[in-house]
């Protein structure tokens, strides 16, 4: 007998379990950085915080890993907190909904995306950090998955356009990050919620795969046009993501 799945073609399961490791480190790199820098308020001040986290330049210097560790750093315990609770709210369901491996895989393509708009065009010595943009692509999956089951969108619609509307009036906040990571959120679940059911399995790959390859390719022809840059100083406006 076939075991029941999602509309995804995930197993039914009853608990998530990447949403409370992601939560857990996510916890852990502000607490390090909050040790660090010996202030819990001002934790962006320590080291691993200037090493990891998105400055467009030292990207295009060469250090590509600020793309995905930035998504995992936070500026002050409000910030942190912020994004945990959205994550664990919306993050939820759409694992149970995803499976495991789909939903880490839009995680991560959101994440990119995010970071992938702040680096084609955000300020070039301007530091970003934050779980944001991955955040922002889970509420775009939600969206396209309420839209696929045909239920209302009208309150996940309402969360997006509040956090929207406060990215653009709140000093600060990165509104690329959250809208890079919105869209590949949205394009990601589409692709997985989407796929024909005989051949669900090679399409969604197919599909994920080839919007990481746009990503990477973005990110080069960028990259290209900053130049040979391989380092920036501190002390810059820092931006929550």
């Amino acid at each position: 007998m076939r075991r029941p799945v999602t509309v995804a073609g995930a197993r039914l399961r009853d608990k998530p379990i990447l949403v409370p490791l992601l939560i857990a480190a996510n916890v852990a790199a502000y607490v390090l950085t909050a040790i660090q820098a010996g202030n819990f308020g001002a934790n962006f001040r320590s080291a691993l915080f200037v090493d990891y986290s998105l400055i467009p330049l030292t990207v295009a210097g060469g250090q590509w890993w600020r793309l995905v560790t930035s998504g995992f750093l936070h500026i002050g315990v409000v910030h942190l907190v912020m994004n945990m609770l959205a994550l664990w709210v919306i993050g939820r369901d759409l694992e149970l909904l995803l499976g495991r491996a789909r939903f880490a895989a839009v995680y991560g393509l959101s994440l990119i995306g995010g970071s992938t708009a702040v680096f084609l065009l955000g300020g070039a010595d301007q530091p970003v950090a934050g779980a944001s943009g991955a955040v922002y692509g889970l509420m775009g999956g939600i969206a396209v998955a309420a839209l696929r089951l045909k239920v209302s969108l009208r309150p996940v619609i309402t969360v997006i356009a509040l956090n929207i509307v406060a990215s653009v009036l709140i000093p600060g906040i990165s509104l690329l990050g959250h809208i890079g990571g919105l869209l590949l959120g949205a394009a990601s679940t589409a692709a997985l919620v989407y796929a024909p059911r005989e051949r669900r399995t090679l399409v969604q790959a197919g599909a994920l795969v080839a919007l990481l390859v746009v990503l990477v390719v973005v990110l080069v022809v960028r990259d290209v046009s900053y130049g040979d840059l391989s380092c920036v100083g501190s002390g810059y406006e820092l931006a929550c993501g």
